[in-house]
């Protein structure tokens, strides 16, 4: 059983993997100020970005769902891995070597279950290539070179072959320490009646990758009708490959994604090579299912697809019926985007790889920029069902349409389409316009405002104050030992005012990113720990906060307090009833002069008139 890593190796994981990259391989962000980045938050649905990462404390946090944590938190939420293996994946990535308790190193029995079905995969992946250039894959080479690809493009797509012998990889992996339970829990090989054997002979295999770069699966595509299976042949559901969580390509596309704000979905593993080619670099197609709901999350996150931008979604499909029935179903997806949707369908049915065979790289080029919406091509193709010679033929499309026009999100171009679909119909405006607004109410979700009580001045004040205390701690000087429990108003701040004070003096840390680590430690709970990671990183408002800020808002915390004090001595004293002992009213009296002095002094500080 595997040991423990050593905790001096974890923290050297933690210290040396930046959160920022790690988490930029999943979402993409934009700077937020005070050395922070934002982006879409991978954990839930959103539309506008709340996630925030701030790589000098290695944390992330969503403001919107309260997700939170440091870098391996983050690799172990998105990858579904244990703590162990989430390390061994980091450690992998930054070439840091590890040591567990029990024993000198890590062993391959040792190693999480992912990291070894990722190691081989990457020996499968090294073992197919290298077939490629066998005297037996003439037959794969020559189908390769007679679809335009090269020897060039087959090393950038990591192309390569599988053997038709049933015992290749599976000897190939043996030699490298791998069982046949891994090799089979991998969907590298199938059980037979005498032990494993390989998944994939005689096919031209593309290695599947997630968006780190790390191969999770295969694709492969049959050669002669000799072989009785399928024309493509993927990857069974493994521990690390969800074919509905995967887009082949991602690997290469996310970085031109990110910067072009466009992304091209095609149907094959020959169309991403194609489009690639000639000069599309941010195509991906689905593995072996039709696009859905988990692709749209994933195509959100790398585009930022939010109401700032204006990113673009292109889906091409084959111009058969084939072709329109999966626009019809990405179009029931469009609405999951901000961005716009379109269709570029080739009017002779090439799909992107015959058209460039064909045309050349201009014509896959021109079939992308020629796109139109995908709502325009929804509608023509639903309106093409009907016989529009007739009254009820044109009364039938007008209600078949109408739930098409009431799902443009653009409300200025609805009215454009309107017109558009009565001029088609021969009807006028305001009846497709009503029979529209109909099936928006019919169809149309209901819709909740979210309800955002404003925070009082108070509660503004006290987390101001704390995320100064915890991503300031060299600033805050002897003011902290100022404040006390009763500070503190809002039970959420108290907590984490109490968690600040267990984890010790904050100008005794090195660093801000040690004394959170410490308040974390110190936090009763999981929420309170929540509530610990946003004040850390929630932006402040200088980018780089001085002495002369951070002191101005914690005198301001206590001048608040000192108010609150003052009200209440004076709510006794209108109390006090004749009679009442004069030496207690003295007493209050002097209280109240006291206080009022000392609020006064920590307004003329906090507003910098000392």
């Amino acid at each position: 059983m595997a040991g423990k890593i050593r905790e001096e190796d974890v923290t050297s994981v933690r210290e040396r993997a930046r959160i920022d990259e790690i988490v930029r391989e999943t979402v993409t962000l934009k700077a937020a100020g005070g050395g922070s980045y934002k982006g879409l938050c991978p954990f839930h649905e959103e539309r506008s970005p709340s996630f925030h990462v701030t790589p000098s404390k290695g944390l992330y946090h969503c403001f919107s769902c309260s997700e939170g944590g440091d870098v391996i938190t983050f690799v172990r939420k998105i990858d579904a891995l244990s703590f162990t293996e989430a390390v061994e994946k980091l450690a992998a990535k930054y070439g840091i070597v590890l040591r567990y308790e029990e024993g000198g190193g890590s062993s391959p029995g040792q190693q999480g279950q992912r990291a070894r079905l990722i190691e081989a995969h990457k020996i499968a992946g090294a073992f197919y290539k290298s077939q490629l250039l066998s005297p037996e894959a003439q037959h794969a080479r020559t189908f390769l070179t007679e679809r335009g690809f090269d020897q060039a493009s087959w090393d950038l797509f990591g192309v390569g072959y599988s053997p038709s012998g049933w015992d290749g990889l599976r000897n190939e992996l043996r030699g490298k320490g791998f069982s046949e339970e891994e090799m089979i829990t991998a969907g590298l090989a199938v059980a037979g009646q005498r032990g494993a054997y390989d998944r994939f002979r005689d096919r031209v295999m593309w290695p599947i990758r997630d968006s780190s770069g790390d191969t999770i699966g295969f694709g492969a595509r049959k050669l002669t009708e000799a072989d009785q299976g399928p024309k493509y042949l993927n990857t069974p559901e493994t521990p690390i490959y969800r074919k509905s969580q995967v887009l082949y390509g991602i690997d290469l596309a996310r970085r031109d994604m990110a910067k072009q704000q466009q992304a091209v979905v095609v149907e094959g593993y020959t169309d991403v090579m194609a489009c690639h080619l000639a000069g599309i670099t941010t195509a991906v197609a689905t593995c072996g299912t039709a696009f859905g709901a988990d692709h749209v999350k994933m195509l959100r996150r790398i585009l930022m697809d939010d109401d700032t931008k204006h990113a673009e979604v292109v889906f091409t499909f084959d111009g058969d019926a084939a072709g329109r029935k999966a626009a019809l179903k990405a179009f029931g997806e469009d609405q999951k985007f901000v961005a716009s949707t379109f269709v570029a369908i080739e009017p002779h049915g090439l799909d992107p790889c015959d058209l460039r065979l064909k045309q050349g790289d201009d014509a896959v080029k021109s079939l992308i920029a020629n796109k139109i919406p995908l709502f325009e091509f929804v509608m023509r193709s639903t309106v093409a069902d009907f016989d529009l010679d007739t009254a009820e033929g044109r009364v039938a499309a007008m209600r078949a349409v109408a739930p098409v026009l009431a799902g443009i999100k653009d409300s200025a171009l609805r009215p454009e389409y309107i017109r558009t679909v009565a001029g088609w119909l021969g009807m006028d405006d305001a009846t497709i316009r009503n029979e529209m607004n109909s099936a928006g109410k019919k169809t149309a979700p209901q819709q909740t405002r979210a309800q955002s009580t404003a925070s009082s001045q108070a509660a503004h004040v006290e987390r101001e104050a704390l995320k100064c205390v915890l991503q300031t701690p060299h600033l805050v000087g002897s003011w902290f030992e100022s404040l006390e429990e009763s500070v503190f108003t809002v039970p959420a701040a108290s907590a984490v005012y109490a968690a600040c004070v267990a984890a010790g003096n904050p100008l005794e840390f090195d660093s801000a990113q040690v004394w959170i680590a410490k308040v974390l430690d110190q936090a009763p709970n999981d929420e309170i720990k929540s509530h610990v990671r946003a004040m850390a990183i929630e932006p402040l408002p200088n980018d780089v906060p001085d002495e002369r800020y951070v002191q101005a808002v914690l005198a301001r915390i206590l001048e608040m307090d000192a108010g609150r004090r003052v009200a209440e001595i004076k709510a006794a004293l209108n109390r006090a009833e004749d009679g009442t002992d004069e030496i207690d009213q003295a007493r209050l009296l002097g209280d109240l002069l006291s206080l009022e002095s000392y609020r006064r002094d920590m307004r003329n500080f906090a507003i910098g008139d000392v």
